[in-house]
């Protein structure tokens, strides 16, 4: 910590890589996180080995205390975080709710680095509903955490273009930008001035459900590519072809027309209700993905194939 900046005593909640960012400019800050609170361990891979969070394997690189509680509901575990004596808590899609004892116990309450320009997309899954919506810009908000879902107060706010970005490079270029100004609203809180969330303009960012990567090819090619970036890394947009499923990873759109959901040529142009997507990047389920060239060499799909 700098000379003449105070360093808080803070807990910071989150989980996956988004998080990342910002545990690492707090530390790198000199703040002390005397605690960091992550979801617990899931199994993945092929052996569904128990897999700690991101979050949760940078802290103990740091050599900070990890807690992976179920739930915050408990006394408790209420207690237990009542007692760590906190100037604030710092929490970036931790995905758990915080009950009001865990809200009021830090000194400066619970501040929460959320993905979007609020109060647009307020929820779980902001980068994507911006992308599918076709946002020209989102960016990133520090706001003030209170019992309902991503109402409080805003802080500090940051804009970025989305341009033709996929939600993984969106989420990674947000995830420095909120690590960016969580450190500079610490550096000098009372310089801020909270402003009150209009409810009238705000949306909500559902959950993705994995049927909705589903490729739907009567919509049109702007709305298909949009699509497939938003799904791009997780789930994965696809179609599927003789029993195999085929993700797509990247496409263009081109100026063609046909039957929605029609093999229009030889390099798998597809039609769509408007226009056609041709794609660049995909992946044949249980195979590595590949270019277009790569996929074609060893796959065909026949021209006039409706999918």
């Amino acid at each position: 910590m700098t000379a003449g900046k105070k360093s808080l005593r803070i807990a910071f909640m989150g989980t996956p890589d988004f998080a990342v960012p910002a545990l690492r400019a707090l530390h790198a800050a000199g703040h002390e996180i005397v605690a960091v609170y992550s979801q617990p361990p899931r199994r993945a891979g092929r052996g569904k080995k128990l897999s700690p969070s991101p979050v949760q394997r940078l802290s103990e690189e740091l050599d900070i205390e990890v807690r992976t509680p179920v739930s915050l509901k408990g006394e408790e575990e209420q207690a237990a975080f009542v007692a760590l004596d906190l100037n604030v808590a710092v929490v970036a899609a931790y995905g758990l709710i915080l009950p009001q004892p865990i809200l009021d116990a830090p000194k400066m309450g619970c501040l929460n680095i959320h993905g979007s320009l609020l109060p647009r997309w307020r929820g779980a899954a902001p980068v994507q509903r911006a992308i599918l919506a076709g946002d020209t810009e989102t960016g990133i908000t520090i706001m003030q955490m209170e019992a309902g879902l991503d109402t409080g107060p805003m802080l500090l706010k940051a804009a970025t273009p989305v341009d033709d970005k996929t939600a993984g490079e969106l989420t990674e270029e947000l995830a420095e930008t909120g690590a960016e100004l969580m450190v500079e609203y610490l550096a000098s809180p009372s310089k801020q001035t909270a402003e009150a969330q209009d409810d009238a303009l705000a949306t909500y960012a559902k959950k993705i459900e994995k049927q909705e990567a589903c490729l739907d090819f009567s919509q049109s090619a702007e709305q298909v590519e949009r699509q497939i970036r938003a799904f791009n890394p997780a789930p994965g947009a696809f179609f599927e072809y003789q029993g195999d499923r085929y993700r797509i990873l990247e496409a263009k759109i081109e100026d063609r027309t046909g039957p929605a959901g029609s093999i229009l040529d030889e390099h798998l142009l597809i039609a769509c209700g408007t226009g056609a997507i041709r794609p660049e990047t995909i992946q044949k389920a249980g195979k590595p993905a590949m270019d277009l060239p790569s996929f074609l060499n060893g796959s065909k799909i026949p021209k006039g194939t409706i999918l």
